[in-house]
């Protein structure tokens, strides 16, 4: 059967599909597009996890989908996996600039990666150049993408140590290398702090080491700082 390309709005503007797990970040990422690019883009629908995010894009058959790395039910990864309509792109927005996350994201199907430190303006330009048919990554982002082609990341290896955690451990691990308290990792990723020790201590008997320094040296190595 011939696959319907995506129609652009009557009105010019790039529609777009919002995916993320945090429904103020949600609502702060609808509300920075509407102050700075209400002319050229149109917000269709958001969703919070993988499920809705595959049904709301089945429905809406949005230009560009902004999409989280770390979702319930799968990941960023997933919905791409589990979305027929090629004519979609995506583009990572997310907390992560890990190199791991960039890497899986792009071999995953999307089409740019940027960090949620982005502007608005910006963000308005890099949906507007994925609409295109652009690549659009932050500066180091790209720097990792360029580097795992040259062979200078090994991407099998760090896959390997990073499938014995879950995406939480992840997540508490790269934040507890950069040097964050618990306290600080619970606030930042809205857990408590008996719940960011229990995540910490499973992830050094993971990955068998016995120390937030040799995780931080560990992590390094790795570039996932």
């Amino acid at each position: 059967m011939t696959e319907t390309p995506t129609p652009a709005p009557a009105d010019g503007r790039v529609s777009v599909v919002i995916v993320d797990d945090h429904a103020m970040f949600r609502a702060g990422v609808r509300a920075e597009l509407a102050a700075a690019g209400a002319d050229a883009i149109r917000v269709l629908a958001e969703a919070a996890d993988v499920d809705t995010a595959v049904a709301a894009i089945a429905e809406q058959r949005p230009q560009v989908v902004l999409l989280d790395v770390h979702l319930p039910g799968g990941g960023g990864a997933e919905v791409m996996r589990r979305q027929p309509f090629h004519d979609t792109r995506y583009l990572a927005l997310s907390v992560s600039d890990a190199a791991e996350d960039v890497i899986g994201t792009i071999r995953g199907g999307a089409r740019g990666y940027v960090t949620k430190t982005i502007t608005g303006p910006e963000l308005v330009s890099a949906i507007q150049r994925v609409a295109g048919g652009d690549a659009v990554f932050s500066p180091r982002l790209a720097g990792f993408v360029l580097d795992a082609f040259a062979g200078s990341i090994d991407v099998a290896a760090v896959d390997e140590d990073l499938d014995r955690l879950t995406e939480r451990e992840r997540e508490v691990m790269r934040l507890i290398a950069r040097g964050y308290a618990y306290k600080e990792v619970a606030k930042e990723l809205f857990i408590s702090i008996k719940t960011v020790e229990t995540h910490m201590s499973n992830v050094l008997r993971k990955l068998q080491l016995s120390s937030r320094h040799e995780l931080t040296r560990w992590a390094s190595d790795r570039r996932l700082l």
